[in-house]
């Protein structure tokens, strides 16, 4: 299966075209917000370069959030006038989990790299900047949550919180993870810097997720009611943030 992959969700904004999981080509630009100039350039690019190997889209992979807003916004748009223009499915990809790809491949320190590869030797948590003192999190045995920055039992997940005793490592990273190493001081957790989310990383989670991602492609009429996961209602920069929504 040939994927165009499209990932918006944070201030990273790339886009790439996977073949069988592997990714072949990625367009991505790591520094500011211009998603809404930078992507259609992107899947101009990749669509040429698709048209020139004689490749043809089977589906677009959306990272579906949580994120920003204006970011999921964007991304969601382009990607569903492409579904209905080509005629093609949507495949919604959790963003924490592109996160938790990413960590496995960018993880600079390579001591660890065999333990954060493999889950049953660590504890990966990614981390996604909400804004003001709030991070969405999750460790991949929960659904994504916003979380207030306050305390250690503010912050830490409460499969992990379940764990005291144990000595399993946990690795922090996103562009969240910074807000939250003055209240996580374990010896057994570590930050992990510059782990960004890539598009290059959706071909690998849905290849290795068919049955069930093609029980969740989206296509047709149902194309028109698709959200991304916000996570938490948008509110202007004066309001307060609202409680959480599933």
């Amino acid at each position: 299966m040939t994927i165009l992959c499209i990932e918006t969700s944070t201030s990273v904004c790339s886009a790439a075209i996977c073949k069988d999981g592997a990714p072949i080509k990625q367009c991505i630009c790591l520094e500011g917000s211009n998603h809404a100039r930078l992507l259609p350039r992107y899947i101009e690019e990749l669509l040429s370069f698709a048209r020139e190997q004689q490749l043809s889209i089977d589906a677009v992979a959306l990272s579906e959030g949580p994120g920003s807003y204006t970011g999921l916004r964007i991304g969601t748009s382009t990607a569903k006038g492409l579904c209905y223009g080509m005629d093609i499915p949507l495949i919604p990809v959790p963003t924490l989990a592109v996160l938790c790809e990413a960590a496995k491949a960018q993880s600079p320190i390579t001591n660890y790299q065999s333990q954060i590869t493999n889950h049953q030797s660590a504890i990966l948590v990614p981390m996604i900047d909400a804004r003001r003192m709030e991070v969405y999190t999750t460790d991949g045995g929960e659904k994504a949550r916003a979380v207030v920055v306050e305390n250690e039992e503010s912050v830490l997940p409460p499969s992990l919180a379940e764990r005291d005793g144990e000595s399993l490592p946990v690795y922090y990273f996103g562009d969240g993870a910074a807000k939250c190493q003055s209240v996580l001081t374990s010896p057994n957790w570590h930050f992990i810097p510059g782990i960004v989310p890539e598009a290059k990383y959706m071909g690998g989670l849905v290849e290795s997720q068919k049955s069930k991602v093609e029980s969740q492609m989206i296509s047709g009429q149902q194309l028109a009611y698709y959200e991304p996961y916000y996570l938490k209602e948008f509110v202007a920069a004066q309001s307060h943030v609202k409680g959480l929504s599933s």
